[in-house]
């Protein structure tokens, strides 16, 4: 009841004051039969259905995405989040997460799978009326009805509430008229539903509508050119005149922002799971490559530099997987106590998504930069090959480049996260005033290097990430005093106090899942777990540090800047190791076992 309790506790943003207990996160090693059962046979799909058949699939046979779709409504891949009572499985957040998870090895399917079960059908799950989730939801659930989400428009982009897609009432009060043009539409070329959002009138606020496909005055441009996810459907969509029943606005009349707002929240942390199954695919392929690979007589899997890229790239996956699904089960967690205080299922999911919004923000930017990261790499160790159409870090490396733009810019990302945390701090639901003041003045105090407050495995790395907490605090501190509202303006110093964010929650992350495993296996069993717990968290301090200096140079000034630049050295101050050595041993593991294999 205790663990309950303080896990119900834990709210988004939280990590940064707050000391999280091993045993009070979910790691991805503790999912249960049920949940490996659904993720093989997720995996069994892609292998027989996808892999055999990506050059149909990128070349837009005609049918053959839709078919694919269907295939995985017959297995109940689509209604993994829809409750059984309209068609689907009813699983829990961490489960969909995985789903994802797996399905982002499965290239241009896997944009097209996440705009149908995510943008495409989520905001008729959240926001729907009970007609709506009877009579859409079991199509989207069986795969009998594609959908797709129009919001995006040639002048709103990131200022996504700046569209002028209009929606006007007929006399008669039956039906709005929309009108209007979307861009870049995931599924558009085969969609049977359309999630539009349209202004009504001179609203401060979109209004959301489910559109058919069968309704008038829908036309498409023909399909975009693309650098990457060729296989994907993506089409302008017009809307002229469009019929729609009154009966078919979403929610209530200028909820449509909030709507968007929310549903991308869910979309970028299933982003953030989305990669990993891609990342795994590329450190296994390149893996594989190097062990069979011969060069000056012997494979080049035995050349340090290329155990140096595999173990970086195996790490940093590691660490996006530990902290995406800790972020999971902290939702879950909080839709589960939702509920038991009487709230509506669908608005505690809601809710419990948007309590976590810094955390879903962390988790899209930093896995989309991972994995762009282990597909630059994968082009590397294939070397030549790796440029040719032939082999398969071509395809990863065009296909990877566009998570760094969906479901909002990673620019735009770190920003909110960033002004999220401070607006929740000013509003008091976030405890960050307290712990920053405490930071300013034991700046000017003397350092206490001998007081301990960890023990176990991780003692050290763990009071090494309290001090890392406390430079964020400072220079986000340092830096809402001096600019107040006038924040917002200062991207350059918003981002560079998000790196620090975000490599703070993967690191930290990253050392909790291993401590866990410590206690589940052993610490030899759980050696290279510990190894990359380690590792990443050597290379995180190095991030911090140059992310925390280039805000501080920025805006503070002559006693002050000096103060705080030696108050940065303080707290991203480590004991040194043989990192050489680390990522061989890493590395060695893995060539091995001759695949990703953790």
């Amino acid at each position: 009841m205790e663990t309950l309790e303080q896990k119900q506790a834990i709210n988004g943003g939280e990590f940064l004051v707050k000391e999280t207990e091993a045993q009070d996160i979910f790691i991805p090693e503790e999912f249960s039969e049920e949940q490996r059962m659904m993720a093989e046979a997720t995996q069994d799909f892609i292998e027989k259905e996808i892999s055999p058949n990506v050059e149909r699939m990128d070349s837009m046979e005609e049918g053959f995405m839709p078919s694919l779709l269907d295939k995985a409504g017959e297995l109940g891949l689509l209604g993994v989040a829809i409750p059984e009572q309209y068609g689907g499985l009813g699983m829990d957040f961490n489960t969909s997460m995985l789903i994802a998870d797996v399905i982002g090895s499965a290239g241009s399917f896997s944009t097209a799978y996440g705009a149908h079960t995510g943008i495409g059908t989520l905001p008729i799950l959240y926001y729907g009326n009970e007609n709506q989730k009877e009579k859409y939801l079991p199509l989207l659930a069986s795969g009998e009805w594609k959908a797709c989400y129009c919001l995006t428009e040639p002048d709103a982009g990131s200022d996504a509430n700046s569209g002028k897609t209009k929606a006007v009432l007929s006399e008669d009060g039956s039906h709005y008229k929309i009108t209007g043009q979307k861009m870049w539409i995931s599924n558009a070329g085969f969609a049977d539903l359309f999630i539009v959002f349209a202004r009504i009138e001179d609203d401060k606020n979109l209004t959301a509508f489910i559109v058919e496909k069968s309704f008038n005055g829908i036309t498409m441009n023909e399909e975009e050119k693309k650098l990457g996810i060729k296989g994907s459907s993506t089409r302008q969509v017009f809307f002229n005149d469009t019929e729609v029943p009154v009966e078919n606005m979403l929610s209530e009349r200028g909820n449509g922002f909030k709507i968007a707002v929310n549903i991308l929240n869910i979309g970028r942390i299933k982003l953030g799971a989305g990669v990993i199954g891609g990342c795994k695919q590329v450190i296994s392929d390149s893996i594989r490559y190097s062990n069979e690979r011969k060069q000056f007589g012997q494979s080049i899997s035995n050349f340090g530099a290329i155990k140096a890229k595999i173990a970086n790239m195996a790490t940093k996956t590691f660490a996006t997987e530990a902290a995406c699904y800790r972020a999971g089960q902290n939702i879950d967690e909080r839709i589960e106590s939702l509920i038991a205080d009487g709230m509506p299922e669908n608005e505690a999911k809601l809710k419990g998504v948007e309590q976590f919004a810094i955390e879903c923000a962390i988790m899209k930017v930093h896995g989309s930069e991972v994995l762009d990261y282990c597909v630059d790499e994968g082009v590397q160790v294939y070397g030549g090959m790796g440029f040719s159409a032939d082999a398969p870090m071509e395809r990863a490396y065009r296909d990877a480049r566009i998570s760094r733009i969906y479901e909002g810019t990673n620019e735009i990302n770190r920003m909110l996260l960033v002004g999220m945390t401070i607006k929740r701090a000013m509003k008091g639901e976030l405890n960050l005033m307290g712990p920053a003041m405490a930071v300013a003045k034991e700046l000017t105090s003397v350092p206490d290097f001998g007081t301990k407050s960890f023990d176990g495995p991780f003692a050290k790395e763990k009071e090494l990430l309290k001090n890392l907490k406390k430079s964020v605090l400072m220079v986000a501190g340092k830096a809402a005093q001096d600019f107040g509202m006038k924040l917002d303006h200062e991207q350059e110093i918003l981002m560079s106090i998000a790196d620090m964010m975000i490599e703070i929650y993967a690191a930290e992350s990253t050392i909790l899942r291993a401590e866990k495993l410590i206690g589940i296996w052993g610490e030899e069993a759980a050696r290279q777990q510990i190894n990359m717990a380690k590792l990443y968290l050597y290379e995180a301090v190095e991030k911090i540090n140059t992310s925390g200096k280039e805000a501080i140079i920025s805006f503070a000034k002559g006693d002050e800047q000096k103060v705080m630049l030696m108050g940065l050295k303080r707290f991203t101050k480590m004991d040194l190791f043989n990192v050489k050595d680390l990522r061989r041993e890493i590395a060695d593991h893995l060539i091995e076992k001759n695949e990703y294999a953790f």
